[in-house]
């Protein structure tokens, strides 16, 4: 007689571990969905060829009228929003937009926020805003 007999071998992280993980995902929702919007909208912040901050939001799908960027200067803060209002149409497209706030704050005090500007092509929000005059860095003459 063959009896083969079977061993419980737990993985490397156990059962419980998996269990776990799957069951918090689903009773947690809110939070991971959270987290995974917390990047949203992808932007990236870089400084040009004139010394200027450069700001860009990738937003496919917004109109420009559903977007805003607001300048406290007194603050020293941009706040860029989109409202992106939901369509009962279920024809529609589905594209991956919802309605965000972010605010950045110059802390360095560089910028010139009341020079700041901002255009809209394609889905591509650019805000462009120049460094303060006596922050620029200057080139000194060795006589």
């Amino acid at each position: 007689m063959n009896t083969a007999m079977t061993t419980y071998r737990p993985g490397l992280l156990g059962r419980s571990v998996f269990d776990d993980a799957f069951n918090n995902f689903f009773t947690d929702f809110p939070r991971h969905m959270r987290q995974s919007t917390r990047g949203y909208p992808v932007a990236d912040i870089y400084r040009n060829g004139e010394g200027d901050t450069v700001m860009e939001f990738a937003l496919a799908g917004f109109a420009k009228d559903e977007l805003a960027v607001e300048i406290q200067p007194d603050k020293r803060t941009i706040t860029v929003s989109a409202n992106s209002e939901a369509e009962d149409n279920s024809n529609s497209r589905r594209i991956a937009r919802r309605s965000f706030t972010k605010t950045y704050v110059n802390y360095d005090d560089n910028l010139d926020l009341s020079l700041a500007n901002a255009g809209f092509e394609n889905g591509l929000l650019t805000v462009t805003v120049p460094q303060r005059p006596e922050v620029k860095p200057m080139t000194v003459n060795i006589e």
